[in-house]
């Protein structure tokens, strides 16, 4: 079974930073790629930052600039690193991993409990 365990949200005012974690724990697995996603009161889930096994990035058009994804020395672990907040930032953000398990032919996908970002003054 495989578990994916973020952390790093809480309150930030206006303009300040926060980062984000995402860890895949469990065995016999191997992770592809991984992602954050974010859904706001009253909305859909939308991406926010997604990295391919391949290393290539795509971000929302609405985080570009402001936000990075990168992949942590374990291959297993994602972070987000996001400056300039804003309070349409405000969301709770999830980690996406796309997974396959020993033995499987196709991946599956993973996600996170979500970690709450507040974007205040």
């Amino acid at each position: 079974q495989v578990q994916l365990v973020e952390s790093g949200g809480g309150l930030v005012q206006p303009g300040g930073s926060l980062g984000l974690s995402c860890a895949a724990s469990g065995s016999g697995f191997t992770v592809y790629h991984m992602g954050w996603y974010r859904q706001a009161p009253g909305k859909e889930r939308e991406l926010v930052a997604r990295l391919t096994s391949g290393r290539d990035t795509n971000y929302a058009d609405s985080v570009k600039g402001r936000f990075t994804i990168a992949r942590g020395n374990a291959t297993n672990t994602v972070f987000l690193l996001m400056n300039s907040l804003q309070p349409e930032d405000t969301a709770v953000y999830f980690c996406n991993g796309y997974v396959l398990l020993r033995g499987d032919v196709a991946g599956t996908n993973y996600w996170g409990e979500g970690t709450r970002v507040t974007v205040s003054s």
